[in-house]
């Protein structure tokens, strides 16, 4: 199995700055992509960032310029750094990974519990 463990949520202000993280850990034979999507109240989950292991990204179009994210691939980890914080940015944060568990190249997705970014106004 394979287990996710997201951390660096919490509260800013609007114009702040915060960074997420979620490592995978567990049967990975090999990491695809990771990516980050949030879930506002009463919305849908939204993709919000995503790279794969060779460090192509992904971005939805209102957080261009403002988030970044990066991975390491030999920690299995990705980060989101998020900067010009808004309030709409509110959210909780999923970390997603794709990976294959052995060598007969199954793709399989799994998800973090998620954390929470708050913004306030």
């Amino acid at each position: 199995q394979v287990q996710l463990e997201e951390s660096g949520g919490g509260l800013v202000q609007a114009g702040g700055s915060l960074r997420v993280s979620c490592g995978a850990s567990g049967t990975i034979f090999r990491l695809n992509s990771m990516g980050w999507y949030r879930q506002a109240p009463g919305k849908q989950r939204e993709l919000v960032a995503s790279i794969t292991s060779g460090g192509s990204t992904n971005y939805e179009d209102s957080v261009k310029g403002r988030f970044t994210i990066s991975i390491d691939v030999a920690k299995n980890t990705v980060y989101l750094q998020m900067s010009s914080l808004k309030y709409e940015d509110t959210g909780v944060y999923y970390c997603k990974v794709n990976l294959w568990r052995d060598w007969s190249g199954t793709s399989e997705d799994y998800w973090g519990q998620g954390t929470q970014v708050t913004v306030s106004s």
